[in-house]
């Protein structure tokens, strides 16, 4: 794997979470209020992570953690500005 298929990786895994993070914006903000943010979006991240590791391949889905980290950075750190318990 090249640098540049991690960057394309990383640049996949941010624009499905993007997405998910547009259509799903109720949810999150549920999920941060109630701590109950990986339950509430289950569904939404496993197709999500499914979708990321057929794109990228099974090598690169396990050599990174590219999905897991642009969950935190998108769809949780940039709602900083809601009440949750872990802020």
């Amino acid at each position: 794997m090249t640098e540049e298929d991690k960057i394309k990786a990383c640049r996949t895994a941010r624009a499905i979470v993007s997405d998910l993070s547009l259509y799903n914006e109720a949810k999150i903000q549920e999920g941060l209020e109630n701590d109950t943010f990986f339950e509430v979006l289950e569904q939404e991240i496993d197709a999500g992570r499914t979708l990321y590791r057929d794109r990228v391949g099974s090598a690169l889905y396990k050599a990174t953690n590219y999905f897991d980290r642009a969950i935190v950075d998108i769809m949780i750190a940039r709602k900083g500005h809601l009440k949750a318990s872990f802020w």
